[in-house]
């Protein structure tokens, strides 16, 4: 026995040293390559571009600095880079130590819209576990036809499955239910606190400037934060290191404009692109002198430093004007910047540092009033994320950011010394947020990968200069008499001083998404999202107006907290010709805020007396499913949703709002179908078109009417009970791009568009009021657009 037992151990011990020894000759036997993939025109590094070695049936895509790292055994093999619209790179290589390889990728084909980011990053990746993500292309941005003929991001979007707006003239979007304050947009990382021009007829967004963009409406990795119903991240061109290029368009109503080249040729390059609207400049000639318009700045300088080291430094500056004979004049607009640091520790390990700032600026002077008005929100914002390929089966991102807060209200001064108005400053809101993540891609098995992380983040609401105390901590109070919600009366006022901290919030955020692969061309995708979101936009519209300001979380506004639940089955068809995504959702929303009857935002320096916390849901079964391949390109998305909230009663006297029911939101859209379509007919023409058909968003319409005093008084029923009727349009381009643009350097198209061919006159808004001939209280419909047809010339050279 004793004999054996020795026996047995020195077996064990020789196989687990020979386990040990052969587990350290492999370790040692893998080796990374590494690197950075361009656009070899321009130097432009580009975005999910796939580093494939089909021997080992494995591979991975560059990240958003086109970096890319795989890990693999000593060895020879084949790898394929490939890019949708470039050429593939074929390479042979004998790894036997850590490689740095950069590639430069050549466009297939010299297209006009110069774009770098192909339709190819628009499929969906059966095998990754990332859901409910839409990525658009610049390309396919221009080639939808929209109002006034001025490509627009924000109107692109809105065709995709889950994502509405309050219509023609709207600010904004919505995402599965959710409000337009709901969405953290970022502009190389920048928070842009409103993304339209013109009040909702134009996005921000110059489809010039535009490299990548990704629309997360859930399972959203967690490296993001502050939003709970989606993200949308945009980054810009980073500037042709190569030669000098000059693109924009000439349309009716605006033209842009984008430079770009090399400072120092390979190593630093700009970009700077500026866009302007100029209706405004005819209107004297039909002695109107009423404005209206927009312009805005978008700058880039990248800088290369070494192999490991890259500069960026961003802008973007916009404003828009409205005035009606002088006497009444709205400025609005962001600005935002952003210095990064990109740093390559190693081959495995790459890291971003970026210092932020993000301001939104309201003005409005009443020269017959004779004041001027200013307000808005600024934010100072640290971050630091890490990337580490561990190996190709498991990366690990992971990094901490710091933003501060500056909240202004309002201030109110005359604008002339006889005006009477005596200056004054609303109280100003101070804030910390910050945060700190993990998330980790997980290639499990062939057929099974996950994705899972965790957010922590803490929301600091410093004190001010002024702050209001009620009795028992109600700011609103109920009056049982009368059955109706009332402002409270301040008992106190402190004043602690912006040392001070009015109340903390800290929330763990945890995601989690899943994809289980049933074969080469379907899987099925599940996750699990919770978001915070510490800041709210005071708005009671069904689109948001420049008027509108945000306020920070505080004693008596809760932090917003999601639960986002969504299914998911993903098909390729033919090779990826053809691709379907159908999706289920359900999201439950604590906290979100409602207001009490009557209520007054606009100047309102206690604005605790005018909210109540509720709840929010929102479920649904989103359909997606695109052509990719051929002459005839484009997709077909349907949205069945519902979006409800409520406010219940604090306590067994109080009625809440709407009694405590759930009712539908402003921007509750039962049924949403879009169809796009882009015919390549030849070389010379190709067209395009949308149809888009939404159920009436909710309003209030009288219920009954009773006289008074000779007069007819309207009653209204419950909150968003009516609906506006259904809104359809049909929209048509055509492209027309000379043959002669091969043999010259200035190249140039047309585009011929109609917006809503069949003349629909949808209704933005219907009113009532009293007929004076007859007494009687009469609807009247409002409608934004009819048939415009608009031409814009593009060029480049």
């Amino acid at each position: 026995m004793r004999i054996r037992n020795r026996k047995a151990n020195h077996n064990f011990l020789f196989v687990f040293i020979l386990f040990t020894s052969f587990y350290s000759l492999t370790a040692q036997e893998k080796y990374t390559l590494s690197g950075v993939i361009k656009e070899a025109s321009s130097n432009e590094t580009l975005i999910g571009v796939t580093v494939a070695v089909p021997s080992l049936n494995t591979g991975t895509v560059t990240n958003e600095y086109g970096f890319y790292s795989l890990t693999l055994p000593n060895g020879s093999y084949d790898v394929i880079v490939s890019y949708m619209g470039f050429k593939e790179e074929y390479l042979t290589l004998e790894l036997s130590k850590n490689t740095k390889m950069d590639f430069s990728l050549t466009e297939e084909a010299e297209q006009l819209a110069e774009v770098i980011v192909s339709e190819d990053v628009e499929r969906m990746d059966v095998r990754k576990p990332q859901m409910s993500v839409n990525t658009l292309s610049a390309a396919t941005i221009k080639k939808v036809p929209v109002v006034l003929g001025e490509a627009d991001v924000i109107k692109s979007l809105v065709l995709l499955p889950g994502v509405t707006n309050a219509g023609e003239g709207a600010s904004g979007f919505n995402v599965r239910g959710g409000a337009v304050d709901q969405n953290l947009i970022l502009l190389d990382e920048a928070t842009v606190f409103n993304s339209s021009h013109l009040f909702g007829f134009f996005s921000v967004f110059n489809p010039d400037a535009i490299k990548d963009l990704k629309l997360y409406k859930g399972g959203i990795p967690a490296r993001y934060g502050g939003r709970v119903s989606s993200v949308l991240d945009i980054y810009q061109k980073e500037g042709n290191s190569k030669e000098f290029k000059v693109s924009g368009g000439i349309g009716a109503v605006a033209s842009r404009l984008l430079l770009e080249g090399p400072i120092k040729k390979d190593k630093t390059a700009f970009l700077i692109g500026g866009r302007s609207s100029y209706a405004h400049l005819f209107l004297p000639l039909f002695d109107i002198n009423n404005k209206a318009y927009f312009y805005d700045v978008n700058t880039k300088i990248n800088h290369r430093i070494n192999d490991n080291n890259s500069l960026y430094l961003s802008g973007y500056f916009g404003r828009d004007l409205f005035s009606i004979n002088e006497s009444f004049i709205n400025v609005y607009g962001n600005a935002v910047g952003n210095l990064r640091w990109n740093h390559l520790f190693s081959d495995k390990l790459f890291s971003n540092l970026s210092l932020i700032y993000s301001d939104y600026y309201y003005g409005l002077e009443l020269d017959f009033v004779g004041f001027e008005w200013d307000s808005g929100i600024q934010n100072f914002n640290v971050k630091y994320d890490l990337k580490h390929y561990l190996n190709n089966n498991l990366q690990i991102n992971y990094g901490l950011n710091n933003i501060y807060y500056v909240f202004n209200p309002g201030e109110i001064a005359p604008n002339n010394p006889d005006s009477g108005i005596i200056e004054d400053q609303l109280t100003k809101k101070y804030a910390n947020e910050t945060a700190g993540y993990i998330d980790i891609e997980h290639q499990i098995t062939t057929n099974l990968s996950l994705n899972y992380g965790l957010r922590v983040s803490h929301f600091n609401r410093m004190g001010q200069d002024e702050f209001f105390v009620y009795e028992n901590d109600h700011a609103v109070v109920f009056d049982e008499r009368q059955g109706i919600y009332k402002e409270a009366t301040p008992i106190d006022t402190l004043t602690p001083g912006r040392g001070g901290s009015l109340s903390k919030f800290t929330n763990f955020e945890p995601r989690f998404s899943l994809a289980y692969t049933l074969n080469e061309q379907s899987s099925i995708k599940t996750s699990y999202t919770r978001l915070a979101q510490y800041l709210h936009l005071l708005s009671n519209t069904s689109s948001p107006t420049p008027l509108d300001v945000w306020t920070p979380s505080g004693p008596f506004v809760d932090p917003q907290l999601l639960d986002q639940f969504a299914i998911g089955y993903f098909r390729t068809i033919n090779e990826g010709d053809y691709t379907l995504e159908v999706e289920g959702f359900y999201k439950d929303i604590q906290n979100r805020i409602d207001y009490i009857d009557g209520a007054d935002l606009i100047a309102n320096n206690a604005i605790e007396r005018v909210i109540l916390n509720g709840d929010a849901r929102a479920y649904g079964l989103e359909f997606l499913f695109r052509k990719n391949e051929g002459d005839l390109t484009g997709w077909l998305s349907y949205t069945l949703s519902r979006s409800e909230q409520r406010a219940q009663g604090r306590t067994a006297v109080e009625t809440g709002i709407n009694n405590g029911n759930w009712y539908p939101t402003a921007y509750d859209k039962t049924h949403d179908l879009s169809l796009n379509a882009n015919y390549q007919y030849n070389d010379k023409w190709s067209f395009g078109s949308n149809f888009i058909f939404q159920t009436g968003q909710p309003t209030n319409f009288p219920i009954g009417q009773f006289q008074q005093q000779g007069l007819v008084i309207p009653i209204y029923g419950e909150r968003n009970q009516t609906r506006l009727p259904s809104y359809h349009r049909l929209d048509l381009s055509a492209t027309l791009t000379p043959r002669k643009n091969k043999n010259r350097k200035l190249q140039g198209e047309w585009v011929f568009s109609i917006y809503n061919v069949y003349n629909r006159r949808n209704a933005a808004s219907i009113n009532f009021s009293r007929n004076e001939d007859n007494g009687r209280n009469e609807a009247t419909r409002t409608a934004i657009f009819g048939l415009v047809p608009s031409v814009t010339y593009n060029f480049k050279f």
